[in-house]
């Protein structure tokens, strides 16, 4: 059974930085993508990034683009969200997520981590 599961949310002034991680385990994700999202109170999930397993090739969202970086450790089946720069409509529960890399759907969700951006 896949499991995920996030750390390292917290309160961060504007500006700042913060790394989640998630840790997967369940089996092997050579030929997943890895996908961090994010949901404000009363607001859409918002994709905000992803990374193949594999090949560690990465995607952004342009609200993102050149202040956050996903990466992986594949001996520590975790996947990393190192957040810079960050502003207040930051803001969110962050959630890793999973999909087999033929699939659209992501099916596999961790219980997520709180951020919060003071300005």
């Amino acid at each position: 059974q896949v499991q995920l599961v996030e750390s390292g949310g917290g309160l961060v002034q504007a500006g700042g930085s913060l790394r989640l991680s998630c840790a997967a385990s369940g089996r092997t994700f050579s030929r997943y993508v890895m996908a961090w999202f994010r949901q404000a109170p009363g607001k859409e999930r918002e994709f905000v990034g992803s990374i193949t397993w594999s090949g560690g090739s990465t995607n952004y969202a342009d609200s993102v683009k050149g202040r956050f970086t996903i990466s992986r450790d594949k001996d520590k089946n975790t996947v990393y969200l190192q957040m810079n720069s960050l502003k207040p409509e930051d803001t969110a529960v962050y959630l890793c997520a999973a999909r087999y890399s033929s699939l659209i759907r992501y099916d596999y969700w961790g219980q997520g981590t709180q951020v919060t951006v003071s300005s």
